[in-house]
């Protein structure tokens, strides 16, 4: 059985690595560690596709260190000592260079296990992951490497790559493969920066297209949009893109950019996510809109409960009124602020005993020095307000709470200042 094509057509040098012009283009940091010959520790970080094993396989090649791979998700911690058993062996005389893909599914035992190896230099690891190593791997190793971030790879140097795929192909098979114009840059944009996945749906669409009656094999574009379709979506519910969705999604409303605001909508609910949406939704419509339009708060929450019966795909139309209207509505975080400020104070201890007369206080004790609780009831006077403490004493005077600047709050400062003037 041969090698899936993507293997077949790696790269064999730096330059002939698709994208990730911001690590390896001449006169960059991670060129010139590599061409120096002098490798560190390395942590590859990046979704797949990218080319963080081809770049580790190319290192390898440049070095004469004994080379082992390992994989996260199947290696053990035996492997890892078999791997440091050979550091005292000829065939490791000059080291051991150790390729770990996945490294963010190692525990930390097992990642303990190298810090010894890696820290004297016998050892020199390079690791990948597609999850965010500050967050999976172990600190004492993250402290002995260095982290290099990849990128998933633009359309513009992904469609060289599938015109050479279907190239190869033909030339492989001995078949005259006529390509339609439209389909390498319809891959090279399906793909969602993954190289591997646009190499595979070049080889499909081959597979999935006969001949004709005289042996020309043409890939047309229909073809083209079965193999690839949705595979642009980058989605994994427990990772890095989940968050940085979300947070886009959030961030457009923020921002009063609908736009924006639907398109992040509309990749969460491609990948049937609906309960994160709704709630991020709910969170902003409470912590970016708030009291500028107290009113959009039931809104949504309307809106989500409509589209929590439906269910998708019905649910799409609701939640896209609600993220709108969102998105335009006037902005506050006040009452965000208000409570953050707060939480800030009641985590530093700011607390205090609560003003007598506002406590729950049916009968004085013996030890009352002076007897009634003396609580104003606002209701008994003009416009429903006296002058009264609320705040502990420890707390006297302290402002939470500043109006934003926008009709619904100003109008409720007015309102209270022209009331409120009788405290002084």
């Amino acid at each position: 059985m041969s090698a899936p094509l993507a293997d077949r057509l790696r790269p064999q040098s730096l330059d002939d690595i698709a994208g990730q012009r911001h690590l390896l283009a001449p006169g960059k940091a991670l060129r010139n560690i590599i061409e120096s010959g002098q490798i560190p520790n390395l942590i590859f970080y990046g979704p797949p596709g990218v080319g963080k094993t081809t770049l580790a396989r190319i290192i390898s090649e440049k070095t004469d260190m004994r080379l082992h791979r390992l994989n996260g998700t199947t290696a053990s911690t035996a492997d890892i000592k078999a791997v440091v058993e050979e550091l005292d062996t000829l065939a490791a005389v000059n080291g051991v260079l150790l390729y770990l893909d996945e490294i963010q599914y190692f525990n930390k035992k097992q990642q303990q296990t190298l810090l010894e190896h890696i820290e004297n230099g016998r050892i020199t690891l390079i690791a990948s992951t597609t999850e965010n190593p500050y967050f999976y791997v172990y600190g004492a190793l993250l402290s002995r490497a260095t982290v290099f971030e990849f990128k998933p790879v633009d359309a513009a140097d992904i469609e060289p790559v599938v015109k050479k795929a279907f190239d190869y192909l033909a030339k492989e098979s001995s078949l005259n493969i006529i390509v339609e114009p439209e389909v390498a840059p319809h891959i090279a944009m399906a793909c969602g920066g993954d190289v591997r996945k646009a190499i595979n749906a070049a080889e499909l669409c081959v597979l999935g297209t006969k001949p004709d009656s005289k042996g020309v094999l043409r890939v047309t574009l229909d073809t083209a949009e079965l193999v690839s379709q949705r595979s642009a979506m980058r989605y994994d519910r427990e990772g890095d893109e989940h968050y940085d969705i979300l947070s886009a999604f959030q961030k457009s409303m923020r921002g009063s950019d609908p736009d924006a605001a639907i398109h992040y909508l509309a990749r969460l609910l491609s990948a049937g996510d609906l309960l994160s949406a709704c709630r991020r939704l709910m969170v902003c419509a409470c912590e970016d809109v708030g009291l500028a339009y107290p009113m959009i708060i039931p809104i949504v929450k309307a809106a989500v409960d409509a589209a929590l019966q439906v269910g998708l795909p019905e649910a799409r139309i609701p939640l896209a009124d609600a993220v709108i209207l969102v998105s335009l509505a006037p902005k506050s975080n006040s009452g965000y602020e208000a409570i953050n400020a707060a939480m800030a104070d009641i985590e530093a201890g700011l607390t205090g005993p609560i003003p007598r007369h506002l406590q729950n206080m049916h009968y004085d004790g013996a030890d009352a020095e002076q007897k009634g609780q003396f609580y104003l009831y606002p209701h008994d006077y003009p416009d429903n307000w006296t002058p009264q403490q609320y705040l502990p004493d420890i707390l006297r005077g302290r402002i939470y709470y500043k109006p934003g600047e926008n009709k619904t709050e100003q109008a409720y400062k007015e309102y209270w200042d022209s009331i409120k003037h009788r405290e002084k």
